[in-house]
């Protein structure tokens, strides 16, 4: 089979097994950058035409809560107000767009020519310390909650953060596990800090999900990924882990430049007593980074991290989360924007992939876990 044949039948794949992708950060990045993602962008990852050039039949959009909201308060009045962006979003083009609450509502948005649209909340700050708003965030249409985001908050301590005050979990973040599988929405841990997602997946009824996380296998020391333990912990609670695409979370190499490129300019910023968002702070970040390139991975290294989960606990615990939109210029070669999934399945299809192994990760796996988790609600 020559290049142009394996590509067309990763198209046809690509279509018949409903890519499920559980982590793009479109509502943040456009209502910080405002574009219209119905039509063809240039500022985005994610718009409508390379979306159906790539055959993504649902992405889950994060509804991103900034850290500063759990200290400075507002952390619910946020997320609504993203929720109801994302609502008016979709209003506004009914003909390319659909919000979907369930697995089965996919497929039938798609025949209408939709791209189907499920929403997770990234940070657990919009909690604001109440179990009931578990149940209202589930009624408007969120199904999942990654736990915290860059900072410890009132819920667990995160991967990022060099404080630890719950070693793991909080008293209330015990409660949140609980209330969650009783709700049946899916708990997410990535950016959780190693003791937090331990302590979650000990104390979870239902499969847990890592939404955008990748093998800590290939950049050692890098929390934020997760181990060779952990992932075992995952796949025996009947979890998934969906791969970052992100070229710091696959190559160690490319992550350690990003460390030193990110510690430049922050020592710089500190040197000048600048915020980063300060102008001279920008140009020299822009500058900075332009006579120091760090290099980009490849869609080969995406599937060498789904290789390796596969190895590790098979093919029932592996599917995509890319973080598109929320990664900047860190995007690997192949997969720069949501028209590029054909090509991973192109890799997959090289390395030997059954057909059926590949609609596993593009969406059986995540579907699973998304059902399971209605299930266990609803037998209670």
């Amino acid at each position: 089979m020559d290049d142009t044949e394996l590509y067309a039948k990763a198209k046809r794949l690509a279509r018949e097994c409903l890519i499920v992708d559980t982590h793009l950060d479109v509502p943040y990045h456009v209502m910080e950058h405002p574009a219209d993602v119905a039509e063809r962008t240039s500022s985005t990852d994610f718009d409508y035409p390379r979306a159906r050039d790539g055959e993504l039949a649902c992405p889950f959009f994060a509804v991103y809560v900034p850290h500063s909201y759990e200290t400075a308060g507002g952390a619910y009045a946020y997320a609504e107000k993203t929720i109801s962006f994302v609502e008016q979003l979709v209003a506004r083009r009914p003909d390319r767009f659909a919000l979907v609450r369930a697995p089965e509502e996919i497929a039938p948005a798609n025949a209408k020519g939709c791209i189907a649209i499920a929403l997770g909340i990234e940070n657990g700050a919009p909690l604001e310390g109440k179990l009931d708003n578990i149940r209202h965030f589930y009624d408007r249409g969120i199904r999942y909650i990654t736990l915290a985001h860059s900072r410890a908050n009132h819920i667990c301590d995160a991967s990022y953060d060099t404080l630890r005050p719950w070693n793991g979990l909080s008293p209330f973040g015990r409660l949140v596990v609980a209330e969650m599988n009783r709700v049946g929405m899916m708990i997410d841990i990535s950016h959780l800090s190693d003791s937090a997602a331990f302590q979650v997946l000990r104390l979870s009824r239902a499969p847990v999900l890592a939404s955008h996380s990748s093998c800590r296998f290939f950049t050692p020391g890098y929390e934020r990924n997760m181990s060779d333990d952990l992932i075992r912990a995952l796949a025996a609670n009947g979890g998934v882990i969906d791969v970052n695409f992100g070229s710091e979370f696959l190559v160690d190499s490319i992550h350690q430049a990003d460390l030193r490129v990110s510690a430049e300019i922050r020592n710089y910023a500190a040197e000048h007593h600048l915020k980063s968002t300060d102008d001279e702070a920008v140009r020299f970040a822009r500058s900075y980074k332009k006579s120091h390139v760090i290099p980009y991975a490849d869609v080969r290294d995406v599937a060498e991290h789904i290789d390796h989960v596969v190895k590790l606990v098979g093919i029932d615990h592996v599917g995509i989360g890319s973080d598109f939109d929320g990664l900047g210029d860190e995007l690997p070669k192949g997969l720069k924007d949501v028209s590029g999934y054909p090509n991973l399945i192109v890799e997959l299809l090289k390395r030997g992939y059954s057909e059926e192994a590949i609609r596993k990760v593009c969406s059986g796996n995540v579907c699973r876990v998304w059902h399971e988790a209605e299930r266990i609600a609803r037998e209670r």
